[in-house]
This record gives C-alpha cells, sequence and structure tokens, in this order.
C-alpha cells in the first residue's frame, strides 16, 4: 500500500548554510524560501549574526541558518561572526558549503575544507554563478573540492537567477528528518520586525555608498511604534566610527540619508504591508565595534 502526501507524516530540519564571504549564501537562502529574509550586498561580509529563514517543501520544513562568511578574523567583531557561523553548522541536519568559482577565495576556503573535512553532518557541495563561470575551470573546481572533503552531493546553481535552485531544495527535502514543525507555515524567519528593518536600512547604507563608507557602520533599532491609523513608526541609528563620514552619510543638503531613508521604507512598506514612517539620525561612535550592547543587538556573543 503507497502513501498518499496526506499520510505522510512532517519532516522538519536545520541546513547550515557556510561558506567563505561573498560567496553568495544569503541570495540562497532567500531563494529557497522564496523572499527576502536576509539582506545582501557587494560588501563581503554583509550577513553578521546567525539568521534562520524558513522554507517549505510540501510537508517539510526546512530551517535554514544563513550564516556570516568564515574568514580570519582580526577583530572582536570578526571572532564574534566567525563564532556565530559554526554556531550555525551545530546539529544542523545538513551543511551547504557555498562556493564562488570565479572568486574561490582560496585563503578562506583551504582552512574551511579543512575543518569540514571530520565533521559528521552530511555535507553538499553547492557551487554559485554557474550562469556566469566558464565550464571547464568550474568543472575542475568541483573534481577538486569533491576529493578534499565527502560531500553527497554537488550541485551547480546561480542563486541569482534560480538556475537549479529547486533541484537543490529538492535534495535539501530529502534529507530532512520527521518531525513536527518548530515554526508556523507563514513564518518565513526568525528575525523580528524590528531588527529586520534595521538590516534592511544597513542594506541600503551599503548599497548606495559603495565604497565610500567603510565595513564599520551599524543600523541600531530605537523605536517600533504601531500608529492607531495602521501605520508603523521606526526609528534607527546609523552608528559610524568618525566624524569625517558623517558628510558621506548625510549628502549635500542631507540628500543622501534622504535617499537611503526613502529606498528602505519603500522596500519595508512592501515587507510588512503597511505604511511605513522611517526616521534616521547618524551617532559618531569610534568604539562601537567593542560595545556590548550593539552586539546583543546583532545576536553576537560579545565575549567571543
Amino acid at each position: 500500500m503507497t502513501d498518499t502526501k496526506a499520510d505522510q507524516a512532517t519532516k522538519c530540519g536545520v541546513v547550515a548554510v557556510i561558506g567563505a564571504p561573498n560567496a553568495g549564501k544569503s541570495t540562497l537562502v532567500n531563494a529557497l524560501v522564496g523572499q527576502k529574509v536576509a539582506i545582501v550586498s557587494a560588501k563581503a561580509q554583509t550577513t553578521r549574526a546567525r539568521m534562520l529563514g524558513v522554507a517549505l517543501h510540501g510537508k517539510t520544513q526546512i530551517i535554514l541558518a544563513d550564516t556570516p562568511g568564515i574568514f580570519a578574523p582580526k577583530r572582536r567583531l570578526d571572532r564574534a561572526m566567525v563564532a556565530a557561523a559554526w554556531e550555525g553548522a551545530q546539529e544542523a541536519d545538513a551543511i551547504v558549503l557555498m562556493v564562488d568559482p570565479i572568486k574561490q577565495r582560496r585563503h578562506e576556503l583551504t582552512p574551511l575544507l579543512e575543518s569540514l573535512k571530520d565533521r559528521p553532518e552530511r555535507k553538499l557541495l553547492v557551487l554559485n554563478k554557474v550562469d556566469i563561470a566558464k565550464k571547464e575551470p568550474l568543472l575542475k573546481l568541483a573534481q577538486e573540492l569533491g576529493e578534499a572533503v565527502e560531500f553527497e552531493e554537488i550541485y551547480f546553481i546561480s542563486a541569482l537567477s534560480g538556475d537549479g535552485v529547486p533541484e537543490l531544495k529538492d535534495a535539501l527535502a530529502a534529507l530532512m528528518p520527521e518531525g513536527v514543525w518548530h515554526y508556523p507555515e507563514d513564518q518565513v524567519s526568525d528575525a523580528s520586525e524590528r531588527l529586520l528593518a534595521a538590516e534592511i536600512t544597513r542594506e541600503q547604507l551599503y548599497r548606495q555608498l559603495h565604497e565610500e563608507l567603510p565595513y564599520d557602520s551599524a543600523v541600531r533599532p530605537e523605536s517600533y511604534t504601531q500608529r492607531k491609523d495602521g501605520s508603523v513608526e521606526i526609528r534607527q541609528q546609523i552608528v559610524i566610527g568618525r566624524d569625517s563620514q558623517k558628510p558621506i552619510v548625510l549628502g549635500k543638503g542631507g540628500s543622501k540619508i534622504k535617499a537611503i531613508g526613502e529606498a528602505a521604507r519603500e522596500e519595508l512598506s512592501e515587507l510588512l504591508g503597511q505604511k511605513v514612517h522611517l526616521f534616521l539620525h547618524v551617532k559618531v561612535s569610534e568604539n562601537w565595534s567593542e560595545d556590548k550592547e550593539v552586539f546583543e543587538e546583532m545576536g553576537l556573543d560579545w565575549s567571543k
């Protein structure tokens, strides 16, 4: 007697998505979930804390731990981010190693392969950006990495265009154990709306200022208030490390911060399904990356 879909038990498991900075991990998590749950940017190390995306596949719930890129840490913030990445891999039912075959970032990829080699979790290798990578070097890289670590399968995808993503999702769902769902059917992330709002603004900060603003900036949530008219009022603080960066963020006559706010507000309104009033202000704090409170807001361990 064959089981019908209605008779099948629910499945639920955790997949840690790891890799070097800028491999496309957040883009993949968004593609698997089917909507935006993690911010993306061309800037390396955009993801700072471990964030969970929740993807559904039939009766299977796949909890995706979108982790910060794993790299050689220099500062307290770097150490906390790398610790969060490995924490995301603890007790995962499967680990996806995501590799950008064009940049590769060998200095970060090689130690990562060494660390993965003896881990007990089931491991999948995902080579990203196949839509722009050359075929021969891509196949050669896949063979080389497959010899370094015992992967269950190797997948060739483009997280941006979606090529190969459904096949990868099928494979991940098949690896998940039987169990009750950890999240309601309509929940796509474990991030609070307050934190997600701060992340959306940080994404616009990176997107609009490109290389003008160094990596050492943060967006801190100050208040998140539901108004009686059904709209939401959000107040946030953009924290930068030096006085000289303030004119860059503000722009001439406040034009840049206004543009950042407008873009973030528009995206948040769409994401939250309600009108958003967003208020931003800039604060200079030279040692914000050593501030325990900031770490806690990001979900990072300050003691690392």
